[in-house]
């Protein structure tokens, strides 16, 4: 048997949920990357049954913190009020640590913990696919070939037939509530990354947000504010599509305009209207080619090179304005 590069990093997770099976298959699909899988923790028996099916040599060890003690970076997958926690405690440990979003429920310990960790210099950064994603490349493409011209106004706009989707049942008793979930935080967040890599900071203006009673998640956002200084509009649904979900990014400008569709196919206005890349592809297709760029990144990451993740000041960014939208309600 071949001994381990030096340099490998070991990758482990806590929380085997949809985006920790996500990661794991895609590091698991990286043939001759520096990376090795570690470890895993969840407590649901379910999730050490999905494991054994998946990766059987792989353990599903008996607490995060021996997850933190086998690993070099720790994946954070796990629902939100657990993200700082186990972040801080991996740092502490001297992992890097790669996020799910959103950083946290509390806004205020996402802004202590990120001083902090820019402050001692942490290796960390957040989960935003688009960071990986070709689409996206080809829109800053387009962009910088001034497709666009001096942009003008950006449209965001995201609508579910259901909430959660039905794909997220399992995760669907936090997901459906207020306190951590909503589509707002998991969806929406991932358009104002976007808009914040491209365009530049985000201000919010105003914003409304529409709750069905009691503890649930939201229903309906409207928001608008500005990213660079470019004029953004929000708007969010549940219940107006027969689809599990749709959204579409458009940034027009003089010169014209390109949008992201439905996560991952870019298109440029023309005379005859939209015309899509000719290398797009749907989502199921792309999405475990970006989850392999992500890895990529995170190898950098923990070896203290340059890397292209979402840095945790961006993650910040976008949290303060999605926390403020859902405070409009």
């Amino acid at each position: 048997m071949a001994s381990e590069h030096p340099d490998t990093v070991k990758l482990g997770i806590v929380g085997f949920g949809i985006m920790g099976e996500r990661l794991l298959r895609a590091a698991l699909d990286h043939h001759g990357a520096p990376l090795r899988l570690s470890g895993v923790w969840d407590p649901s028996p379910e999730a050490a049954t999905r494991l054994s099916a998946i990766a059987p040599t792989l353990p599903m060890l008996e607490s995060a913190k021996a997850v933190i003690a086998g690993c070099d970076c720790l994946y954070v997958a796990a629902p939100p009020a657990a993200h700082l926690p186990l972040a801080g405690a991996a740092l502490a440990a001297g992992r890097s640590v790669l996020l799910e979003k959103p950083l946290s429920h509390d806004t205020e310990a996402a802004r202590a913990f990120v001083a902090r960790a820019e402050a001692e210099g942490a290796r960390a950064g957040v989960n935003f696919p688009m960071a990986s994603s070709p689409a996206v490349a080809q829109l800053r493409a387009w962009m910088e070939a001034g497709a666009v011209g001096a942009p003008d106004s950006l449209s965001i706009e995201v609508a579910f037939a259901i909430w959660p989707r039905p794909w997220q049942h399992d995760a669907a008793s936090w997901l459906s509530r207020r306190a951590e979930g909503g589509f707002t935080r998991e969806v929406v967040s991932h358009f104002l990354f976007l808009t914040r890599r491209l365009l530049g900071p985000l201000t919010l203006e105003s914003a409304r947000a529409t709750y069905p009673g009691e503890d649930r998640s939201e229903t309906a956002v409207e928001a608008r504010l500005t990213a660079g200084g470019i004029p953004v509009t929000l708007r969010g649904d549940v219940g107006t599509t027969d689809r599990d979900d749709t959204n579409a990014w458009t940034l027009r400008g003089p010169a014209g305009a390109i949008r992201l569709r439905d996560w991952s196919i870019a298109e440029r206005e023309g005379p005859e209207g939209w015309a899509t890349a000719p290398d797009a592809i749907p989502n199921e297709r792309m999405r475990p080619m970006v989850l392999r760029g992500q890895m990529d990144k995170v190898i950098a990451m923990t070896r203290g090179e340059p890397h292209t993740l979402a840095t945790l000041r961006e993650a910040l960014e976008v949290q303060e304005i999605v926390e403020a939208v859902l405070a409009a309600g």
